[in-house]
């Protein structure tokens, strides 16, 4: 018998639970290598409104965030080493409620079919995507509205 989404989120230990037993919505944060610090830099001046959702990053963001911004993350596999395909499963199972994704547009990247893959699934499932702060700040403002 195969597994639901929600007994696959069980039994694999995904960092956010389906929607249905969510008690705050689930944000990614992911920045290119170039952007790392203006990620870090908005997330600290956003710190109080990103404690409210659980937060995800992939590997050297989460890692950042976490000792210069302080924020409280659960960190996945790096992009180009799966975290991008991990958030990518995350939206199509509908357990990623917003991705915010710095992307630098001047700089080539070996795994730009992950991160063309992470993108539209993203826009497939109409989840709310940022790609730079303007956009970060407007989606964390509607969600903590919510909240």
């Amino acid at each position: 018998m195969p597994l639901s989404p929600k007994s696959m989120h069980e039994t694999q230990g995904y960092p956010c639970p389906s929607k249905v037993d969510l008690l705050s919505a689930c944000i990614a944060l992911v920045a290119h290598d170039a952007l790392k610090e203006t990620m870090v830099e908005w997330a600290r001046e956003n710190a109080s409104a990103l404690g409210q959702f659980s937060v995800l990053a992939t590997g050297t963001t989460g890692k950042r965030l976490e000792d210069d911004a302080g924020l409280q993350v659960k960190r996945l596999l790096s992009g180009p080493m799966g975290g991008d395909a991990q958030l990518g499963a995350m939206i199509a199972e509908g357990r990623l409620d917003a991705l915010i994704f710095f992307i630098d547009p001047m700089t080539a990247v070996p795994h730009d079919v992950d991160v063309k893959s992470l993108l539209r699934l993203a826009i497939l499932y109409e989840t709310p995507l940022a790609v730079n702060r303007a956009s970060a700040s407007a989606i964390l403002s509607v969600l903590t509205a919510k909240e």
